[in-house]
């Protein structure tokens, strides 16, 4: 359960990274293209260091490369939340966000992991991350409290996904046994704390928290969206075609 709960982590930050690097000369505006790129680019060093860690505690020999490329959609953990398409910037800006609340707070605690080379990576981690949070923020605000046009579409947006945010902090049997072990914390400690800055933030931008409780999960435990299998058959297939290619 260790070596899966660190493909929870990593299968996050590589997915997210991912659907940001879509972004990539396609941003609104040539600033706000770059910044999406260079969060994506954080985002993928944190995936690195985690899928390298999971490989060396796994003891098979597979490396990082090897976990990203050459698993199937119903063999990665990540959120069902981190690959939804990016759709539009608003769309991309709440999806962030969300993410962005939940991992600040998720890294916070995972300083005091057991797991010493986790607590090391969550300590990076965690200042390119409260970057991460302020940008998100910063334009769930602007666009939210902005014009009529952009507070439609932030809201369209915030709906939408709302019930892709539970999966977060509702613990699979892989959080809840590092949670006993010490080495992941309790979800029930994050979430109120991602509910608090999620609905500071919501109030801020002018826009209103969806009243649906109910919520999709089972990324976590290899069930996703059909989004997940057309992003990997794009990001997996110079190296399926030619195994071992190396620049």
């Amino acid at each position: 359960m260790h070596f899966q709960y660190l493909l929870q982590l990593g299968d996050n930050a590589l997915i997210l990274s991912q659907r940001l690097g879509e972004w990539c000369g396609h941003g609104p505006v040539l600033e706000q293209d770059i910044a999406m790129t260079n969060i994506a680019l954080d985002l993928l060093g944190q995936a690195r260091m985690l899928l390298t860690h999971a490989g060396e505690l796994e003891g098979k020999g597979r490396s990082e490369d090897t976990l990203a490329y050459f698993r199937d959609a119903h063999q990665f953990h990540n959120a069902l939340l981190v690959e939804y398409p990016n759709t539009d910037w608003a769309y991309t800006i709440a999806r962030q966000f969300f993410f962005d609340a939940f991992a600040f707070h998720n890294y916070q605690a995972l300083l005091q992991s057991r797991d010493e080379r986790l607590a090391a990576i969550a300590e990076k981690s965690l200042k390119e991350t409260t970057y991460h949070l302020r940008y998100s923020s910063e334009w769930m605000v602007r666009l939210g409290d902005g014009t009529e046009t952009s507070h439609q579409k932030m809201q369209a947006a915030v709906d939408a996904l709302w019930m892709f945010t539970g999966e977060l902090t509702t613990p699979s049997e892989a959080d809840r046994l590092m949670a006993e072990a010490g080495i992941a914390p309790d979800l029930s400690k994050i979430k109120p704390l991602w509910e608090a800055k999620v609905n500071a933030i919501l109030e801020e931008a002018t826009l209103t928290k969806p009243d649906n409780n109910w919520m999709q999960s089972g990324g976590k435990e290899g069930r996703h969206t059909e989004y997940l299998g057309y992003m990997l058959a794009e990001m997996q297939h110079l190296q399926r075609t030619y195994p071992g290619n190396e620049w």
